[in-house]
C-alpha cells in the first residue's frame, strides 16, 4: 500500500478527503479494497486511472455513498457520507455531485430541457442555488447553449441526438445548480477525437467556473497531461481479488 502523503484536510480548501478506508463485497472471496488517503481541493482536476477490476468503479462507489466502507471516513464538502444513513447519504449525493455516467443515462422520453433540470427535483439545495439567479429553465438553457447546443434544439428529445450532443446534455445536467464534485466515468469513451477535445474544453470552463472538484476516471492514458493531478489507482489503494488471500 501506497500513502499519498497528502496534506491534512482541515483546511478550508480540502473538498474531499478519504482516510483508512477498508471495504469488501460481501462473501468470502469477494473483492477487498483499502484506500490509505485521498484528497481533492475546491478546483482541482483530478484524472484517476487503472486497468479494469482496480477497483475504480469500487471507489467511486464509495466517495458518492452508494456503498458504505467497513471502517474509515469519506468527508465530502466536511461531512462523513460513510456515517449518514441510505436517504440522509441520497441527499448529501443529491445535493453535492454531478456525475456524468458513462452510458449518459439520460430520459430516453424527456428533451434537452428536462434532462438537465431532472436533478433540481431531488435537490432542494441546488434548485435554491439556481433560483437565487434566475428562473432553473433559463440557466438550464444557458449551460446547453454555453456547451454548443442552440436554443432551437433544447426541446429536441434526446433519442434524436447525436452521441456528442446527448454527452453535452449530460455534462449540463451535472453541473445545473453548482454540485461541489463533479464524478466523470470513462465521459469520453463514446467520442472521437475532436469530439473528446471540445468536450473536456466545456467541461473544464464550466467546473472551474463553479469552482468544484473533477474526478475523472479514464482508460484514455492522452487525457492525462490536462489535469490538476494524475493518479494511478494503484498508488492509493490495495486490492484483494475474489479467490485470492
Amino acid at each position: 500500500m501506497h500513502n499519498s502523503g497528502l496534506p491534512d484536510s482541515s483546511d478550508g480548501r480540502c473538498l474531499l478527503a478519504l482516510n483508512d478506508i477498508r471495504f469488501h463485497w460481501p462473501g468470502r472471496d469477494g473483492f477487498a479494497l483499502s484506500v490509505d488517503s485521498l484528497r481533492l481541493d475546491f478546483g482541482e482536476k483530478l484524472f484517476l486511472k487503472g486497468p479494469s477490476g482496480s477497483g475504480k468503479s469500487t471507489l467511486l462507489s464509495l466517495i458518492c455513498g452508494i456503498v458504505s466502507p467497513d471502517s474509515g471516513s469519506i468527508r465530502i464538502d466536511g461531512t462523513d457520507i460513510a456515517r449518514l444513513g441510505a436517504s440522509r447519504a441520497d441527499r448529501l449525493r443529491a445535493d453535492k455531485f454531478g456525475i456524468i455516467f458513462q452510458q449518459f443515462n439520460l430520459l430516453p422520453y424527456g428533451n434537452m430541457l428536462q434532462n438537465v433540470l431532472l436533478p433540481l427535483q431531488f435537490s432542494s439545495a441546488r434548485r435554491e442555488r439556481v433560483s437565487a439567479g434566475g428562473m432553473p429553465a433559463e440557466e438550464a438553457r444557458r449551460l446547453l447553449q454555453r456547451l454548443g447546443l442552440a436554443p432551437d434544439q433544447h426541446a429536441r428529445r434526446v433519442t434524436r441526438l447525436s452521441i456528442g450532443q446527448q454527452q453535452r446534455v449530460a455534462v449540463a445536467r451535472a453541473m445545473i445548480g453548482n454540485p461541489r464534485l463533479i464524478i466523470a466515468d470513462e465521459p469520453t469513451s463514446a467520442l472521437d477525437s475532436d469530439n473528446r477535445d471540445e468536450f473536456l474544453k466545456l467541461l473544464f470552463e464550466e467546473v472551474t467556473r463553479a469552482n468544484a472538484g473533477l474526478i475523472l476516471v479514464s482508460h484514455d492514458q492522452s487525457l492525462a497531461s490536462r489535469f490538476d493531478r494524475r493518479v494511478d489507482i494503484s498508488e492509493i489503494a490495495s486490492t484483494t481479488l475474489p479467490g485470492t488471500t
